[in-house]
């Protein structure tokens, strides 16, 4: 039995769409018929999804980290209330108000209902449920203890939910006062400056260097201002398209791993990101090489993707993670140490946990403190642009009688 989207017309002519299960869509178009129903398609949920991708805009969907926490959350208390599987997805179907999170759970339910896995029914919503979370179920499945792999997955999504929250709030504010910033100084230039240099149209003698640079670059930005903004736009979108490619990529990430303030944040995200996947995985059950293989690839800077890729083939040959990791230099000697530790001790998952959480306390308070930081910096930036302008308009109005002598 799977399950079917479908959308029909009322009696009224409305369209309405919902999710129905049997056998085939024929049986489906049926059923809808005998409601008085007018079907006008009938589709797999799965089938739709996987048409869905035929698209560049929604090959990448899928949904929050919220969401994702909550549905991981419920279906963890469900499963320790005793209930099956099956009827823990038809449940928190049931609770969502949210149409595709719904069809996306009743098509997993239908594949557990056909005798599949519940790993397995995850698999056709990669988008959706990432390889980590596939195969942290497919342990939890394998050991006899889903409930619990599903907490600690709940733990995991909302932890990240929270870090991607908080990042994004730190870094609002100061792009929103940059963007101001450059606003105004755009504005005196464009609208301000032009009118007040009309006062040394009669002057004969030469105007000082900073008041010729200031009216130059007024009518610069007056004048060519489209051209800049379809500049900006241009080179933006030729980066983007440029680092899309591979080489390009790779050298930008090791680029930024190699700046004083950038390169240790973007170590400390990535090594907490890597830390705390391997822990769970590993406290999972999940075995390690495909644990590394997993971890490996969340890390979104790629010379540290592959520094574990490399990790990974040297742990197969038999070297300890901890040797295998450390010649890289880009894990942070604490998270290294912690590592070894664990090793020793055969506590590697809640070593690994440890790790994770001190670099993420590191990465909070590194990036209050950027932001701290930053504010002060870009007020006096705007300041002392908004200086040089006043000062080239000021100082020859302040000698305007040696100008008209």
């Amino acid at each position: 039995m799977s399950a079917f989207e479908y959308i029909v017309l009322d009696n009224r002519g409305k369209e309405k769409r919902g999710i129905l299960e049997g056998d085939t869509a024929k049986q489906i178009r049926q059923t809808l018929r005998d409601q008085g129903l007018t079907p006008l398609t009938v589709n797999p949920i799965i089938q739709s999804e996987k048409n869905a991708k035929a698209t560049h805009f929604r090959t990448k969907r899928g949904i929050s980290s919220l969401d994702l926490a909550l549905i991981t959350r419920q279906m963890a208390a469900l499963l320790k209330s005793g209930l099956p599987v099956e009827e823990v997805l038809n449940s928190v179907a049931k609770q969502t108000d949210k149409h595709r999170i719904k069809r996306i759970l009743l098509a997993v339910r239908a594949k557990v209902r056909e005798g599949h896995s519940f790993a397995s029914g995850l698999e056709s919503f990669p988008n959706v449920f990432p390889h980590m979370y596939q195969k942290t179920i497919e342990a939890g499945e394998e050991s006899g203890h889903l409930d619990e792999i599903l907490d600690r997955l709940a733990d995991y999504t909302e932890n990240r939910h929270k870090i991607r929250q908080k990042t994004t709030l730190a870094l609002f504010y100061p792009g929103l006062l940059t963007f101001v910033a450059l606003g105004i100084v755009g504005a005196l230039l464009a609208f301000v400056v032009p009118d007040i240099v009309k006062v040394f149209d009669s002057v004969e003698r030469e105007l000082p260097l900073l008041t010729r640079g200031l009216i130059a670059t007024s009518d610069f930005v007056r004048d060519y201002w489209i051209a800049i903004v379809i500049g900006i736009f241009a080179t933006v979108v030729f980066l983007k398209m440029l680092l899309e490619q591979p080489l390009a990529k790779f050298a930008w990430h090791r680029t930024l791993l190699n700046m004083p303030l950038i390169g240790k944040l973007v170590r400390n995200t990535n090594s907490a990101r890597f830390s705390r996947t391997l822990g769970i995985l590993s406290s999972s059950n999940v075995p390690i090489l495909e644990a590394l293989k997993i971890s490996g690839g969340v890390l979104s800077n790629m010379p540290m993707r592959k520094a574990v890729q490399k990790a990974t083939i040297k742990v197969r040959e038999g070297s300890s993670l901890n040797q295998a990791l450390e010649p890289t230099g880009y894990f942070p000697p604490m998270t290294m140490s912690l590592i070894a530790s664990g090793e020793a001790s055969g506590n590697l998952d809640e070593m690994l946990q440890r790790s994770a959480d001190i670099q993420e306390r590191e990465v909070d308070s590194f990036i209050t403190t950027l932001v701290g930081l930053f504010e002060p910096i870009l007020i006096l930036l705007m300041g002392s642009l908004v200086m040089i302008i006043v000062l080239g308009l000021m100082i020859p109005i302040m000698d305007m009688n040696t100008f008209f002598q």
